[in-house]
This record gives structure tokens, sequence and C-alpha cells, in this order.
């Protein structure tokens, strides 16, 4: 039992964490957790005794070597991230230097926050006829980002958008999203916070958005979900439920009533 457990935790709702996450979290000796980022609720599954680090408060380095010390000694040591870590989870750089160390890991998935912030508006991303594209990116702050995924450029495709880190950046990501081509009136959704007991929705366009989400006074922890989905009038039904449409589960009636 000696390695290490990378786990997502899910968008803040305790029980949104996969079965397995809870299994591994509840074994394990020692806990880093993304203290700024994680429901603490999350660590009510940790078993007596196993040793809990915040890794808001350490560097990389810091975190390291807790888990180099604690799997050197026998120990089983759960990395805890929120959301799903696939996304700005800043994990490569871990499981990097664990492969040099020669030291076992393996990752456990988790709900992201993306996903969270959907549920919570009872929006699917994917419609037929309006997207079928879901981009997901964050705007440039202290970490740079490629040119040619600027906000604008990827604007261009009209697709859903689900932007990460943008909320102190909200008036300049509008700018960059009108830039790139969505018409002021496009629906704009803010979610801090999704699936917490303390969650806000914010809603409107590009036109009256930056101002919406000052009045909450909302200033990070949210999601930036931009696009027709959102409000999309009528749009096309899925043809894997059309009765006329045959899959290779049922065959389409000819003649529909």
């Amino acid at each position: 039992m000696s390695k290490v457990v990378f786990i997502g935790a899910g968008p803040g709702d305790p029980e949104l964490i996969t079965l397995k996450g809870k299994k591994w979290l509840e074994k394990a000796d020692i806990v880093i957790y993304a203290g700024s980022l994680l429901n603490p609720e999350i660590l009510k599954y940790c078993k007596a005794g196993a040793k809990l680090y915040d890794s808001a408060k350490m560097s990389l380095p810091e975190v390291l070597k807790v888990m180099i010390e604690g799997v050197k000694t026998g120990k089983l040591v759960a990395r805890v991230h929120d959301g799903d870590p696939s996304f700005y989870g800043a994990i490569q750089e871990q499981m990097d230097e664990l492969e040099k160390e020669k030291i076992e890991y393996f990752r456990i998935p988790g709900v992201s926050c993306l996903q969270g912030g959907a549920a919570s508006l009872n929006r699917e991303l994917t419609l037929p006829n309006i997207s079928q594209t879901i981009i997901i990116t964050r705007p440039e702050g202290r970490t740079p980002v490629p040119e040619a995924e600027s906000i604008s450029k990827l604007a261009k495709h009209q697709a859903t958008m689900v932007i990460f880190l943008g909320i102190p950046h909200l008036a300049r990501v509008v700018e960059e999203l009108k830039k790139g081509g969505y018409l002021s009136d496009t629906p704009v959704s803010v979610v801090y916070k999704a699936t917490w007991p303390e969650q806000k929705i914010v809603l409107g366009t590009l036109n009256d958005i930056v101002d919406k989400v000052k009045a909450t006074g909302i200033t990070e922890t949210a999601l930036i979900y931009v696009g027709r989905v959102l409000n999309p009038g009528r749009y096309d039904l899925s043809k894997l439920y059309d009765p006329s449409f045959t899959t290779g589960f049922r065959k389409g009636c000819s003649h529909v009533p």
C-alpha cells in the first residue's frame, strides 16, 4: 500500500466524490488536499489518525517531500484535488517527479466543476444544430496562454465555451469574446462554487454579465459558460431517440403517427 493515489474529489458536494475515490481516501495514511478549493466536508471520509496537509500553504517541493517520505516509510498517500485535476490541476509536474523517484502512483478521476456547473444550470452543453463542440479554456493571467489559443481566436468557432479562472478578468474576457465574433446578446452564465451550499448562479448576456457579476461580489471560484446552448430557443431533437431512426438496438418506424 506504499504508493500515491491522486483523487479527483468532485466539484464541491461531498456526495459527488466517486465511490472509488472515497474508498481510497478512507484508506489513506497521509492526505494532501487542495485546501483553497476543496470542500472541507470531503475530509470527513479520512480515517481517524490520518495525517492531513493543506497544499494551499505548501510549495511543490514541500508537497513532494511529504509524498516521497510517506511512501518510503510504507504509507499510502492520497493527493486530493477538487473537481477533476485533468483541467488546470498542476498534477503532471507531481507525477513526473514521482516517476523520477520510481514511486508508484495512480489516478482516480473526479466529476469536474464543468459538469457540476452544467448540472446546476440544467443545461446540455451540446445541442443538435446549435453546438456540438465544447471549448475549455482560460484567459491569460500570470500563467501565459499560447497566442493561437487566445479567447478571441477560439471564439471564432462560435461553439459552447467554458472558461476557467476567468472571473478576475471578466471584462477583458467579454471583450475578447465579442472581438472573436460572439454577438452582444450571446447568453452567458456564471456559476460560483458549483454544487456547494453557497452556490450562486448569474445569468445574462455579453452585454450585461460584467455588471451583474460585479453586483454579486463574486471575484473568484466561478466558471463562465458562453453560447447559444444556454438559451437555444428551438433546436433539433436527437436522432438517437427519433422513432424513425434505426440504430444497432432498434429498427426505426417508417410511418410515425
